[in-house]
């Protein structure tokens, strides 16, 4: 098998050679492209993320642009040993994959030698754990009064997320691992999901989802990252909600009616209370009328946290399907948040924006799913080893 997989290796090499120089030689009659503000770093598509470590990737790295997020279904009488098995094949091709090697069996070798930062991240819902015969450390999340959830959008056994910044890339995976998976389980849904490109806008840059808004100022950084995300033992949890944006009526509102919803200037991200993105929001601050800089209602407010352990950390992406028949936008956000504790972090958050944001005249959570994180593996190790061996 390996000498196949460098004989498949090595042809595509050749033929992508070919295939490039074949491509110098059309490019050669074009008028030459506009110069990029920002061009993308020569090594994008040849850069890598490990995979085997302590914690998994995927979570605490800069986000990729193009993310696939795959739930799976337990096929009946899945038991613990038949999951040792999946997980050893899903580990064993993740690994090869992220380092821009193919998978077993890959017959689409080329497609693999890419990589562009692939990271693979499995996580465990509560159906996992039933077939394991083990108590669950997670659970669906409480239905709340804003919530229109949608069965096609929640949910799920085992989450694959794919990020990478090539959308060829993450579709390779994400073909791959599925196949890997199918003996044991069925597709239950796929979310995917895209974020600026590289080298679209300076590193580090907040980004901004389908309402024009900079989403994950407040995230944790540095040690602050470390207390809010991750366990002792390398593990974390996920929250994954589907969040349909209303953008016709959005678009009806003046700037200063969407920052007032929002809490911040939507242009630079400063809290109405500051002049800068990272500026502390003041919120005892009054306006000339001697009413809250700050509204009560405004996201911002509602979603502030000061004690850095109660964080957690947005990894949100956008999503734009087709639009209907009548031009309606399918838009919106896959809200990816990681935490130690869902019900310690995450579930305060939300119940007060819940309660009282005003951005939920605006957005419609329409899926919903919860799962833990196990942590990461060594090389010939496996992800859920020390759960499942």
């Amino acid at each position: 098998m390996t000498s196949r997989r460098r004989l498949l290796a090595g042809g595509v090499a050749a033929g992508l050679g070919a295939v490039a120089g074949a491509g110098v030689a059309v490019a050669a009659d074009r008028d030459p492209p506009l110069p990029a503000a920002a061009p993308a770093p020569p090594d994008t598509g040849t850069a890598t993320v490990p995979f085997h470590g302590p914690r998994q990737a995927g979570v605490s790295e800069d986000p990729p642009a193009h993310a696939a997020f795959v739930a799976l279904t337990l096929a009946a009488g899945t038991d613990r040993r038949a999951l040792g098995r999946l997980l050893r094949l899903l580990t064993d091709d993740a690994a090869r994959l992220t380092r821009g090697v193919p998978a077993l069996g890959d017959t689409d070798a080329h497609l693999a030698l890419l990589p562009a930062r692939l990271t693979v991240t499995v996580g465990f819902g509560p159906g996992l754990y039933r077939a394991a015969g083990l108590p669950s450390p997670v659970a669906a999340l409480p239905r709340f009064t804003i919530d229109r959830l949608e069965p096609r959008w929640s949910g799920g056994d085992l989450l694959l997320q794919l990020c990478a910044d090539d959308p060829l890339t993450v579709a390779h995976a994400q073909r791959m691992l599925i196949k890997d998976a199918r003996p044991f389980a069925a597709v239950r849904w796929v979310q995917q999901g895209f974020r600026r490109s590289p080298g679209a806008q300076p590193a580090g840059h907040t980004q901004r989802n389908v309402l024009g808004q900079l989403d994950g100022t407040a995230n944790p950084r540095g040690a602050d990252l470390d207390a809010a995300v991750w366990n002792a033992d390398g593990s974390t949890t996920v929250v994954v909600r589907r969040i349909r944006a209303e953008i016709e009526t959005w678009d009806l509102l003046a700037t200063a009616d969407k920052e007032s919803a929002v809490g911040r200037r939507l242009a630079s991200g400063a809290p109405l209370s500051g002049r800068h993105e990272h500026d502390e929001p003041d919120f005892t601050a009054l306006d000339t009328a001697g009413l809250p800089v700050m509204p009560d209602f405004s996201h911002v407010t509602r979603a502030h946290v000061t004690d850095p352990a109660a964080k957690i950390l947005r990894r949100p992406y956008n999503y734009d399907g087709a639009p209907d028949a009548t031009g309606r936008p399918d838009a919106g956000l896959i809200f990816a948040a990681y935490q130690r504790d869902v019900v310690r972090q995450y579930l305060p958050i939300q119940q007060r924006l819940a309660d009282k944001d005003l951005l939920n005249e605006w957005i419609t959570p329409i899926g919903s799913a919860v799962f833990a994180v196990p942590p990461g593996c060594g090389p010939g190790g496996w992800i859920g080893e020390q759960l499942l061996a």
